[in-house]
């Protein structure tokens, strides 16, 4: 297995275990729906982390990519919702 691959395994996984954990606070879905939303939320908590300049002190990089994460995961499943409803 290339470097590549492993990365993208890797991200994958955050991306599973961010929305499992989104949808443990915001409400279910499906194992592909905490995936996208996990996915997607990795990219946007990472921005939104950085953008703000939040930095959590925690020196276990894998812990961090995790949180940041979910936060964006629960941030795009609620801002989901709010766009399907309006």
């Amino acid at each position: 297995m290339t470097a590549v691959q492993h990365a993208w395994i890797v991200f994958l996984l955050i991306g599973l275990v961010a929305g499992f954990l989104a949808s443990l606070v915001v409400g279910g879905g499906g194992l592909i729906s905490c995936l996208v939303s996990g996915v997607i939320g990795a990219f946007v908590g990472g921005f939104l982390f950085h953008a703000l300049g939040i930095s959590l002190g925690i020196q276990n990089a894998l812990v961090v990519e995790i949180i940041h994460a979910t936060v964006g995961a629960i941030i795009v499943v609620l801002l989901a919702r709010l766009i399907a409803w309006g």
